[in-house]
């Protein structure tokens, strides 16, 4: 669950509060070029106020002209499809004729709205079932390996702290990397045994985990959904996360550092830490896009955007220009 549907769900329930009435609409299915993904959450109060979007804002301008006209009265769940012919995607402003399925809720029950928000405020993960015949909806245990599912029937999505980030180091990048993880939705530990460092960490909303690199990689239990960045620069640190972070099923592992450095931290992983090749293979080091990165607000932007490609599918990575500066790049 993003950040953005975590907006909506926050939204839902001071709407519900007040007494308004709205609709809850998900993208259950896209084909072709579409700008939100399956699962992405919109709701339309009885007023035309919208949170959230399940597109660039087309599609949104018609639900609530809909919405207006009286078309979702009512309480049954219903299927809207989007951009079917070529010329309904360009109304739409569906890129490369793209085209959306959404489910459509009407009068979405408030209090189940309710036990999804306190359940994730636990760190629960839990999939919200909708039954398109009857309207039935209810709520389950999810899993990290769990993904959402639409047969045509019964729409399955998954809400919760779904991604993780575990920053070893309460430096100046980790604060920028801590709060742009948390607007990509992830939740946010750090880890730092250094007072000298952690002691002045105060970014909002992120864990602090009082333990050993090594020690916090094993206490958060890491999955699919999981993603270790080191950054402290300090093999004696960041060599302790990941001994353990490569061996999890977390889906990127990273470290700062020069190429250089990164091939002697290779080769000291192997040689003394028993890693077999595959799992050091596994290690992003350097850390992040080769995009020029100089600053720390820089690095940051480079780390989340290789997260990001990992996350989604994207791993050929692009070969470093000769004019790249990034200094922790260098040989």
């Amino acid at each position: 669950m993003d950040s953005l549907d975590t907006q909506v769900l926050d939204a839902a329930r001071s709407w519900a509060a007040a007494g308004h009435r709205f609709a809850l609409i998900t993208v259950a299915r896209t084909w072709g070029s579409a700008p939100r993904p399956p699962g992405a959450w919109m709701i339309l109060r009885d007023d035309g106020q919208v949170q959230g979007s399940v597109s660039g804002g087309c599609i949104e301008d018609d639900l609530i002209r809909r919405a207006a006209a009286g078309e979702f009265s009512g309480t049954g769940a219903r299927l809207l499809r989007y951009g079917v012919t070529a010329d309904e995607a360009h109304r739409f402003g569906l890129p490369c004729g793209g085209t959306l399925e959404l489910m459509l809720e009407p009068a979405p029950d408030a209090a189940l709205l309710e036990q999804l928000a306190l359940r994730i405020g636990t760190g629960q993960l839990v999939r919200r079932r909708v039954v398109l015949e009857n309207g039935a909806v209810s709520l389950e245990g999810g899993n990290p390996g769990d993904n959402q599912q639409w047969d045509g029937r019964t729409l399955l999505t998954l809400h919760g702290p779904a991604w993780r980030l575990l920053i070893i180091g309460a430096g100046q990048i980790s604060r920028y990397l801590a709060t742009m993880a948390q607007a990509l939705g992830y939740r946010v530990y750090i880890c730092d045994p250094r007072s000298e460092y952690a002691d002045g960490w105060d970014v909002p909303g992120t864990e602090r985990i009082a333990a050993m690199p090594d020690d916090a990689v094993t206490e958060l239990g890491l999955d699919p959904r999981s993603a270790v960045v080191a950054l402290t620069h300090d093999p004696k640190l960041d060599d302790l996360a990941l001994l353990e972070a490569l061996k999890s099923p977390a889906f990127y592992v990273g470290a700062l550092g020069s190429r250089a450095n990164n091939r002697q931290r290779r080769a000291r992983l192997m040689q003394y830490f028993d890693l077999s090749q595959g799992e050091v293979d596994r290690l992003h080091g350097p850390v992040g896009l080769p995009i020029g990165s100089r600053t720390p607000p820089e690095i940051a932007v480079s780390i989340l955007a290789e997260m990001t490609a990992v996350k989604n599918g994207q791993t050929d990575r692009p070969a470093v220009a000769a004019t790249d500066r990034y200094a922790c790049r260098s040989a």
